[in-house]
């Protein structure tokens, strides 16, 4: 199971392209951390909002799942 203790107060958050322009209504991404996915909502996005953390073979099969 990946940890839920990665430090997330640098990474960089990536929104879906097919978001709002003005960033809401999607989930947002962080890439970078080896051996987890974090993913945010971008309505509550904050340095202490809630992430949820997944290990990247859960969330490539999620986004091939997503666009099959």
């Amino acid at each position: 199971m990946a940890s839920t203790e990665a430090d997330l107060s640098t990474v960089r958050w990536y929104g879906s392209s097919y978001s709002n322009g003005s960033g809401g209504d999607c989930v947002e991404v962080a890439h970078g951390l080896p051996g987890v996915v974090p993913v945010r909502d971008s309505k509550t996005a904050s340095y202490d909002g809630p992430v949820l953390v997944f290990q990247p073979r859960a969330w490539s099969a999620f986004i091939t799942a997503l666009t099959s």
